[in-house]
């Protein structure tokens, strides 16, 4: 029986760094083909085709530079010929483009294919809120797992050990991403909770951006603790508005829950972090004025 094909939409620092893993990891399973499309979107670097140094030198110099990517990665600037035929897509790009590109997609859909979004965020329109992987459900009419965890690319590109959490409604799919992502440093727990877990990815966010203001403004450590349990209450109190199923707290102890606040009781945030912190700080402080 034939491998399944793997399409990853986006190569930016996150999917560069996804990418990485999962051209390892089908090399080395009879589950995928061993050769990967992902698309990118297309721009020049000193004269040059980002795709074309991609598939070159093998790495992604804009956003994630000092890292070789595995040679079965092949970079692709057309949405269409990356998508052909693909059994898995991997949905990592600004959830701002996330509308229109599946747009693109939709004609070209294979049956049966199926995804997974590590896009945080959540779509905000003339209908209210609504999750990344609803609008590919409804726009692609496939099913869809998340990805959301306490996880900064260049780390888990470094290799360093970090847990992140898959969120599926259908946990057949959620245990074949697994095996697709997971390796000895980046460990995964699959939940059943798929809209807990994506809104956990979002919502963290916004904590450690208070607890990022705690450190700008000097409040101390005793505040900043005090800000993320709070946030954390607020995350559990609006999930539970925002969900129609269940929602357990024990999905907030995994990865994608309290993971993210709580790195600012350990760490000041770096500028190199890719959080925005630094700018965030200095903007409250008065300094982007």
């Amino acid at each position: 029986m034939p491998g399944k094909k793997v399409c990853i939409v986006g190569s930016g620092n996150w999917g560069s760094a996804i990418a990485k893993i999962i051209g390892h990891n089908v090399k080395g399973s009879n589950r995928f083909e061993p050769v990967v499309k992902m698309w990118v979107f297309e721009e020049m670097i000193n004269d040059r085709k980002l795709t074309e140094i991609i598939n070159t030198e093998h790495e992604n110099v804009k956003y994630l530079p000092g890292h070789k990517l595995p040679k079965n990665v092949v970079a692709v600037p057309e949405i269409v010929e990356a998508m052909a035929g693909a059994d898995i897509f991997i949905f990592v790009i600004p959830h701002q483009f996330i509308g229109k590109l599946c747009d693109q997609m939709k004609p070209h859909i294979k049956p049966g294919a199926f995804g997974i979004s590590l896009i945080k965020g959540i779509d905000e329109g003339p209908d209210g809120l609504r999750l990344i992987s609803e609008i590919i459900r409804e726009k692609l009419e496939i099913e869809v797992c998340v990805l959301m965890g306490a996880n900064i690319a260049s780390e888990v590109a470094d290799e360093k050990f970090c847990e992140t959490t898959i969120g599926a409604k259908n946990m057949q799919n959620g245990h074949i991403f697994k095996e697709l992502l997971q390796t000895p440093n980046f460990r995964i727990s699959v939940v059943e909770e798929s809209d807990t877990v994506e809104l956990c990815g979002a919502l963290k966010n916004i904590v450690a951006v208070g607890a990022g203001f705690c450190d700008g403004l000097g409040f101390g450590d005793n505040t900043k603790a005090a800000v993320i349990r709070l946030g954390l209450m607020e995350m559990v109190a609006f999930t539970r508005v925002f969900c129609q199923g269940e929602v357990t707290s024990a999905t907030f102890l995994e990865s994608c829950g309290g993971s993210g606040p709580h790195h600012h009781l350990l760490r000041r945030p770096q500028p190199a972090s890719g959080r925005g912190l630094r700018q965030d700080l200095q903007v409250h402080r008065g300094a982007g004025d």
